[in-house]
C-alpha cells in the first residue's frame, strides 16, 4: 500500500496516459477477483524452481510499476469524485438536523395523547362499542335472511324444470351463485355454493335432453326457451354443436328402431337377439312383406327428422332478422359484436350440417336398400319402392340442393340390374304372345288413347310426394311449393294411400264394336231400300273422319258416290290392335314409369323400349312380310333403309342359333343371353286360303297394329326427349328416324303378296299368248283377257268387302292393295306383250284398245289416281314405232324394262321399219345395259 508521501510523488510526477492504461490492462484478472484472494501466495507459487535474482527484480519492477498506475488511477478517481463527496456530506447533515426535530414532534404528540386518554370517561367508551356492535348485528341479520332464501332456492329452481323454465332457472340460478359469491366468507355459503354449481349443471344436462328432443317433434316455444336458456349461459355456440350431435344421433336411432319394430314384429318374438345387431345386419332380416311399410315408415321418420331441421333453421332466420333490427337501435358496440359473430357461427353452422344430414339420411337408406335383394319383388312393388326413393332424392334436393349422388348411385345399380331382368323376361313373353296371337282384332272404343290406360296415367297427372305418380292431381299453382312449405304445418309426404283401386278403373274396350246401342240402331236407319248400295255399305258405314254413326242427313247419293275401293266403312273408326299390341303398350308405359321416376337409368329403359318395337317389327316382317322372290322382282318394295333395319334387329336382337354351343366363349354366350329366339307365325294362323284372301285380315290387323304401336311411339317421343340424357340423344333420335318410321313401310312388302295371289296373273298371260297381234286391220273389239283380267278385279273387290265385315280395311291399306295389285297387272300385260312373237301396226293399235279398256274399267272400280305403272305399259307400246336411232336412245334411258322385255321389242320391229344390221347394234345396247347387273 502506497503512503501518501509516494501518493503525492506520483501525482508530482508527469504521466502517459496512453502507457498508464495499457499497464493497467496489462494486470492478471486474478487481482481483481475477491478480497479473500491471496496475492502473496499466489506470486510465490508463480516461481521457478531455480530463482534468478535479475529476473526476479525485473518481474518486481515490473509489479510496482503495475502498481504505481493503479494507484495513481485511484488518486484520480478520488480527487474527480470529491465535490460530490462534500455536497452528499452536506445533505447527510442537514437529514441529521430533521430527524431531530422530528422526535421532538413525536414525543409532543404523545405528551397530548396522554392528556386526551385521561380525559375520556368509560362510560362514553362503552356506548361507542354497543353502537358499532349494533350495527354489525343488523347487517348479519341480512345475511341471514339472504342465506336462508339462498337454502330454500332449490325448492323453486325444481319447480321451475319441471314447467320446462330453462331460462328463469338459469337467472335464478346465476342470480344466486352471485349473491352467495357475496357472502362467501361464511361456511355454510361456500358449500351452498357448491351445491349452486352442481344444480347448473343439472340444468345444462337437462336443457340437452331438452334440446335433444327438437330432433323429432320441433316445437317453437320449446325451441324458443332452450335457445335463451343457452344464451343465458353464454353457450350458444355449443348449443349448436350439441344440436348437430344430437341430430346424427337422431337419425341413427330413429331407423334403426324402425327396422327393429318390423323385425320383431315378423320373427313373432320378443328375442333381444336383434337389438344387438349391427343396423346393417338388423336390414338382412326384413321380411319381403313388410319391406315396402318398413321403407315408408323410415322414410317417414327421417322426413320428420329433416323437417325439424328445417324448421330449426327457419327459426334461427327469423330471430336474427330480429336481432339484428334490435341490434341497430342500440349502442353497445362490443355486445352487437359478440351477437353477430355467435350467429355467423351458428349460420354456417347449420348450412354445413344440411349435407352433413342429408348424406347420413342417404347412408342410411342405402344400407336398408343393400339389405334386401330388390329382384324379387313384382314390378308394381319394385316401381312403388322406386317411387318412396325418388321422393326421398326430391327431399334431399330441396332440403339441402343435393343430387343425391350415394342414394341415386345405388338405386340405379338395383334398377338397371331388376330392369334387365324384368325385360328379359317380357321379351320371353312377348315371344310367347307373338307365337300364340291369332291377330284378332282387339275392341277398343273409337276415342282410345294410350293415355286412358293406368300404365299412362302419370303423363297427365303432376306426382305429388303423398301418392304415387298415377295417383296425383295436377298442381295448379304457377310457383312451385316445396314439400317443406307444404307439410311443415302437418302430414307426411310418405304416406302409403291404400285404395286407389277405383280412381284406376279403366274403360277403352267396346263391346261390340258400337259406341253404344242407338248408334248401332241408328246406322240401319234410312238405308234399306237402295239397291245400288251393297248392303254391307248400308250396314257398316260410318264417317271416316269421326268415326260416328252416320245421320239422317246422309243421302243415298252419298253412299252411291264412295268409291269401291274405300274399306273404311266399318262399324267405328276404332284403332286397329291386338291384344298383344295392347300389352306392348302396357310395357312401354310400366317402362317410362320408372324411367320417369328414376331418370338417371332413361337411356337402359328406352333402349329396353326400343327393344321391344324392335322385336315386334322383326316378328311382324317374319310372320307376313318375308319373301324371297319379292326384291327379284326389280320393284325395291323394301327400301334400304328397312333392310337395314331388320338386319340391325336380326343381328343385335335375333338368336338364330338352335342351341347353345358348349365350344362357345364366355362372351358369345353373354351376348346371345341378351337376344332372343326369333318368333314363328301360330300353326292357327292360315295365310293360304284364296277365300280370306290369303289371310288379309290377319295381316291388316298385324300390320296396323305395328304402325298404330309407331304413331304411339311417335306420340311419346317429346316426354322421351326431355328425359333422356343430352350425350344419349343421338340414339333416341336414330331410333326414331331408322326403325319407327319405317313401320308404314312394312305395308309393301306384306300386302304385295296378297296382291301377287289375289289376281290369277299367269292365267292371264296364257290368254294373252292366245291372241293374233299380226293383224292387218285395226279392231274395234278389246281381246277377251281384258274381260277375264276385270273379272278377277272385281272378285278381289269382292273379296274386300268380304274381308272388310271382320276387319276394318283403312284406306292407305286398300291404297296399297289396288296399287300392288295394278302394278302387277301392267307389268303382267308387259310381259305378255313382251311374248309376242310377230305384231303389226294394227296389232299395236288393239294392244292400246285393250289397254284402254283396262283402263276405263279399272277406274270404276278403284279411286286411285293416277293409275300405277299405267305409263309403263304405254311407253311400252309406244315404243314399237320409234326409229333406229330413238329406240338406241330410248334403251338406254328405259332400264326398268328387263333385257327379255326390250330383246322382244327390237325383234318385233324387225322386218317392218328395222333391219338386222340396225337389229344386231341395239341388241349390243341391251347387252351393254346389261353387263353391269353380271
Amino acid at each position: 500500500m502506497l503512503t501518501l508521501e509516494e501518493f503525492r510523488e506520483l501525482r508530482e510526477q508527469p504521466s502517459d496516459p496512453q502507457a498508464e492504461q495499457e499497464l493497467i490492462n496489462s494486470i492478471e484478472q486474478v487481482y481483481f477477483s475477491a478480497d479473500s484472494f491471496d496475492i502473496v501466495k499466489y506470486e510465490l507459487e508463480k516461481l521457478p524452481p531455480v530463482l534468478n535474482l535479475q529476473d526476479l527484480e525485473e518481474y518486481r519492477d515490473k509489479l510496482k510499476q503495475q502498481q504505481a498506475a493503479v494507484s495513481k488511477k485511484v488518486a484520480d478517481l478520488i480527487l474527480e469524485k470529491q465535490p460530490a463527496y462534500v455536497k452528499e456530506l452536506e445533505r447527510v447533515t442537514s437529514l441529521q438536523t430533521g430527524l431531530q426535530l422530528a422526535a421532538v414532534i413525536c414525543t409532543n404528540g404523545r405528551r397530548h395523547l396522554n392528556i386526551a386518554k385521561e380525559g375520556f370517561t368509560q362510560a362514553s367508551l362503552g356506548l361507542l362499542a354497543n353502537q358499532r356492535k349494533r350495527q354489525l348485528l343488523i347487517g348479519l341479520l341480512k345475511s341471514l335472511r339472504t342465506i336462508k332464501t339462498l337454502q330454500r332456492t332449490d325448492v323453486r329452481l325444481s319447480e321451475m324444470l319441471e314447467e320446462e323454465d330453462y331460462p328463469g332457472a338459469i337467472q335464478l340460478c346465476l342470480e344466486c351463485q352471485k349473491a352467495a359469491s357475496t357472502f362467501k366468507h361464511y361456511s355454510c355459503i361456500s358449500e351452498l355454493n357448491s351445491k349452486l354449481q352442481d344444480t347448473l349443471e343439472q340444468i345444462e344436462e337437462q336443457l340437452d335432453v331438452a334440446l335433444s328432443k327438437i330432433c323429432k317433434n320441433f316445437d317453437i316455444n320449446h325451441y324458443t326457451k332452450v335457445q335463451q336458456a343457452y344464451r343465458l349461459l353464454g353457450k350458444t355456440q355449443t348449443a349448436m354443436d350439441q344440436l348437430h350431435m344430437h341430430f346424427t344421433q337422431a337419425i341413427h336411432n330413429t331407423v334403426f328402431q324402425v327396422v327393429l319394430g318390423y323385425v320383431e314384429l315378423c320373427a313373432g318374438n320378443t328375442d333381444t337377439k336383434f337389438q344387438k345387431l349391427q343396423y346393417k345386419d338388423l336390414c338382412t332380416h326384413v321380411t319381403p312383406d313388410s319391406y315396402i311399410p318398413c321403407l315408408a315408415d323410415l322414410c317417414k321418420a327421417l322426413w320428420e327428422v329433416m323437417l325439424s331441421y328445417y324448421r330449426t333453421m327457419e327459426w334461427h332466420e327469423k330471430h336474427d332478422n330480429e336481432d339484428t333490427a334490435s341490434a341497430s337501435e342500440g349502442s353497445n358496440m362490443i355486445g352487437t359484436e359478440e351477437t353477430n359473430f355467435d350467429r355467423g357461427y351458428i349460420k354456417k353452422k347449420l348450412e354445413h350440417g344440411l349435407t352433413r344430414i342429408w348424406q347420413d339420411v342417404q347412408l342410411k337408406v342405402k344400407t336398408y336398400l343393400l339389405g334386401t335383394d330388390l329382384s324379387i319383388f313384382k314390378y308394381d312393388d319394385f316401381i312403388f319402392v322406386l317411387d318412396i326413393i325418388s321422393r326421398l332424392m326430391q327431399v334431399g334436393e330441396e332440403f339441402c340442393g343435393s343430387k343425391s349422388e350415394v342414394l341415386q348411385e345405388s338405386i340405379r345399380k338395383q334398377s338397371v340390374n331388376y330392369f334387365k331382368n324384368y325385360h328379359r323376361t317380357r321379351l320371353d313373353e312377348l315371344r310367347m304372345f307373338l307365337e300364340n296371337e291369332t291377330w284378332e282384332l282387339c275392341p277398343v272404343k273409337s276415342n282410345f288413347s294410350i293415355l286412358q290406360l293406368h300404365e299412362f296415367k302419370f303423363m297427365e297427372q303432376s306426382r305429388s310426394p303423398s301418392v304415387s305418380p298415377s295417383k296425383q292431381p295436377v298442381s295448379t299453382s304457377s310457383k312451385a311449393v316445396t314439400l317443406f312449405e307444404q307439410y311443415c304445418s302437418g302430414g307426411n309426404p310418405f304416406e302409403i294411400q291404400a285404395n286407389h283401386k277405383d280412381e284406376e278403373t279403366e274403360d277403352v274396350l267396346a263391346s261390340n264394336g258400337y259406341e253404344s246401342d242407338e248408334q248401332e240402331k241408328s246406322a240401319y236407319q234410312e238405308y234399306d231400300s237402295d239397291s245400288d248400295v251393297p248392303e254391307e255399305l248400308k250396314r257398316d258405314y260410318v264417317d271416316e273422319q269421326t268415326g260416328d254413326a252416320p245421320v239422317k242427313s246422309v243421302s243415298r247419293e252419298t253412299l252411291k258416290s264412295r268409291k269401291k275401293s274405300d274399306y273404311s266403312l266399318n262399324k267405328v273408326n276404332a284403332p286397329i290392335l291386338t291384344n298383344t299390341t295392347l300389352n306392348v303398350i302396357r310395357l312401354v308405359g310400366k317402362y317410362m314409369q320408372m324411367m320417369n321416376i328414376l331418370k338417371p337409368i332413361a337411356f337402359d329403359v328406352i333402349h329396353f323400349m326400343s327393344q321391344l318395337f324392335d322385336y315386334y317389327l322383326y316378328a311382324i316382317y317374319t310372320f307376313f312380310g318375308r319373301n324371297d322372290s319379292l326384291e327379284s322382282t326389280g320393284l325395291g318394295l323394301s327400301s334400304s333403309r328397312l333392310r337395314t333395319t331388320l338386319n340391325r334387329i336380326q343381328e343385335s336382337l335375333i338368336d338364330l342359333e338352335v342351341s347353345a354351343d358348349p365350344t362357345a366363349t364366355l362372351t358369345a354366350a353373354e351376348e346371345r343371353k341378351e337376344k332372343v329366339p326369333s318368333p314363328h307365325l301360330s300353326h292357327l294362323v292360315v295365310l293360304t286360303s284364296g277365300d280370306t284372301l290369303y289371310g288379309l285380315a290377319e295381316r291388316v290387323v298385324a300390320t296396323e297394329s305395328l304402325v298404330f304401336l309407331a304413331e304411339q311411339f311417335e306420340f311419346l317421343q317429346p316426354h322421351l326427349d326431355a328425359v333422356m340424357p343430352a350425350v344419349k340423344k343421338p340414339f333416341l333420335q336414330q331410333f326414331y328416324s331408322q326403325t319407327v318410321s319405317t313401320a308404314s313401310e312394312l305395308r309393301k312388302p306384306i300386302y304385295w303378296i296378297v296382291a301377287g295371289k289375289a289376281i290369277d296373273y299367269e292365267q292371264m298371260l296364257l290368254l294373252m299368248a292366245n291372241v293374233k297381234w299380226d293383224v292387218k286391220e285395226i279392231m274395234s273389239q278389246h281381246n277377251i283377257y281384258v274381260d277375264a283380267l276385270l273379272k278377277e278385279f272385281e272378285q278381289f273387290n269382292r273379296r274386300l268387302n268380304e274381308v272388310s265385315k271382320r276387319v276394318r280395311i283403312p284406306l292407305p291399306v286398300s291404297n296399297i292393295l289396288w296399287e300392288h295389285c295394278i302394278r302387277l297387272a301392267n307389268r303382267t300385260i308387259v310381259e305378255g306383250y313382251a311374248n309376242v312373237k310377230k305384231c303389226s301396226n294394227e296389232g299395236r293399235a288393239l294392244m292400246q284398245l285393250d289397254f284402254q279398256q283396262f283402263l276405263m274399267k279399272l277406274e270404276k272400280l278403284t279411286d286411285i289416281r293416277p293409275i300405277p305403272d299405267k305409263e309403263f305399259v304405254e311407253t311400252y307400246i309406244k315404243a314399237y314405232y320409234l326409229t333406229e336411232n330413238d329406240m338406241e336412245r330410248w334403251i338406254k334411258e328405259h332400264r326398268e324394262y328387263s333385257m327379255k322385255q326390250l330383246t322382244n321389242l327390237v325383234n318385233v320391229c324387225l322386218g317392218s321399219h328395222i333391219n338386222k344390221k340396225a337389229r344386231q347394234k341395239l341388241l349390243a345396247a341391251i347387252d351393254d345395259i346389261d353387263r353391269p347387273k353380271r
